[in-house]
């Protein structure tokens, strides 16, 4: 059974903190599972995520196009594309945008509890803008 769309086709989600947007390509909603969760980001230039962690969840990101820098207890460290980054579960992170950011974010299982560790729970709060109706072939 395969699934075909055109992100212009499915939901976007913007978040309450200005600056970000996702479209999710697998999701319980679009797929109903929950082994995975994907999809792409969009970041403007300056644009952020809280710093946190996902308890019970490996978590990728594959950059595209843009810069950026990705924060960890350990370093601050340049991103660009063709970058791959890897955060085993419950380490924690923030991916910052130096310029417009377009990446894809792969998290699995798609049964985690995130915490924020700076930010406040709006950075977690995303409203869900409406796409077109797609259908399983």
């Amino acid at each position: 059974m395969a699934y075909i769309f055109h992100q212009d086709e499915l939901p976007r989600l913007l978040s309450v903190t200005p600056g970000r947007e996702r479209v999710f390509f697998v999701s319980k909603e679009l797929a109903d599972m929950d082994d995975m969760l994907a999809g792409i980001m969009y970041y403007k230039e300056g644009a952020s995520s809280p710093y946190h962690m996902h308890k019970n969840c490996e978590h990728f990101y594959f950059i595209f196009e843009g810069t950026g820098t990705v924060e960890t207890p350990d370093e601050v460290r340049d991103v660009g594309p063709g970058d791959l980054i890897f955060f085993p579960a419950e380490d924690e992170h923030r991916l910052r945008a130096k310029e417009a950011l377009f990446y894809f974010e792969f998290q699995a299982p798609n049964r985690f509890q995130t915490t924020i560790l700076d930010g406040t729970d709006e950075d977690l709060r995303w409203e869900h803008v409406d796409g077109k109706v797609w259908v399983q072939s």
